[in-house]
């Protein structure tokens, strides 16, 4: 059983507390998991204000499946974020 993780990594520039990035945060894991059934976490700097990491995580019984639900889902947080998302990586385990 194939399991996709997708990690984006987040620089929130206008972002001047802890509560400015947890807003925009949950404001992405929200829509994520509501659209795309999958689980999100942030995994890194947790208690810095304008960086984070992401991680995204789906399972299915096909790993075309899995790609291709996590490249939906990139697409739509590159459209939620814009330029706030500085890097991302596909890992299929």
């Amino acid at each position: 059983m194939p399991v996709g993780l997708l990690t984006l990594e987040l620089h929130i520039a206008e972002a001047q507390s802890l509560k400015d990035k947890r807003q925009v945060l949950r404001s992405l894991k929200d829509r994520l998991r509501a659209q795309f059934n999958v689980a999100v976490a942030e995994l890194d700097f947790m208690d810095t204000w304008q960086r984070s990491v992401v991680g995204v995580v789906t399972v299915s019984n096909e790993e075309q499946h899995v790609e291709e639900a996590l490249q939906k889902v990139l697409a739509e947080a590159d459209r939620l974020l814009g330029p706030l998302v500085v890097g991302h990586a596909v890992e299929i385990l």
